[in-house]
């Protein structure tokens, strides 16, 4: 093959590969792009739902989440396999400390009593994690993942923030602070389950 030839075919192909990534499959929630799969450690994720948390009538961010396959119950959630991602971009600026507040309400309102104490190293590395962070503003992201045999990993503004909390009790009570019996917000746990 001569020469222009295949760069004109070379070319091609970088044009149908940069199309192809280019229209991967986005939803938009609240002018917020969110991928509807994602690779977590070599494992793809597929978005289970998304909404908007509001606090009265306003919004203050959105959030995402990925699993292994589509579930609807809370119980699905805590017992499908595999790696597990919450996704969270910020709608309005907030104290960072005010918001870890808002976590450790959330995860003490949905965890039996009996978990309490095993939670509370967890809860105080994401304590340390928000304290670090001063400020979330309009656009950061806040994101949880959970990966087998290795804990969950917190990464704010796209920095993983220290070692992974090991035990999966920890993850499981995080993601109770959006699906469990006293969600912070009840559509947002509806459209988390795609049920909205």
């Amino acid at each position: 093959m001569p020469l222009p030839a295949l760069r004109r075919r070379l070319a091609l192909t970088a044009l149908a590969f940069a199309t192809l990534s280019a229209s991967a499959a986005t939803i938009d929630v609240a002018g917020v792009k969110l991928d509807d799969a994602v690779d977590v450690r070599g494992q793809r994720l597929q978005l289970n739902g998304a909404g908007v948390r509001y606090k009265a009538i306003l919004k203050v961010y959105v959030a995402g989440l990925y699993l292994g396959k589509r579930v609807s119950t809370t119980e699905e959630v805590l017992a499908a396999p595999g790696a597990k991602r919450v996704a969270i971009t910020m709608l309005r600026d907030i104290n960072a400390n005010e918001f870890g507040k808002l976590f450790t309400r959330g995860v003490e309102d949905n965890s039996p009593r009996s978990e309490m104490s095993q939670l509370i190293p967890g809860l105080i590395r994401m304590s340390q994690v928000f304290s670090e962070q001063k400020e979330l503003r309009t656009g950061d992201s806040l994101v949880i993942d959970w990966v087998p045999g290795a804990g969950t990993f917190i990464t704010v503004r796209g920095v993983r923030q220290g070692d992974p909390i090991k035990e999966q009790a920890f993850f499981n009570a995080l993601i109770r602070i959006w699906l469990g019996p006293a969600p912070a917000d009840w559509n947002l746990k509806d459209s988390l389950l795609g049920k909205s």
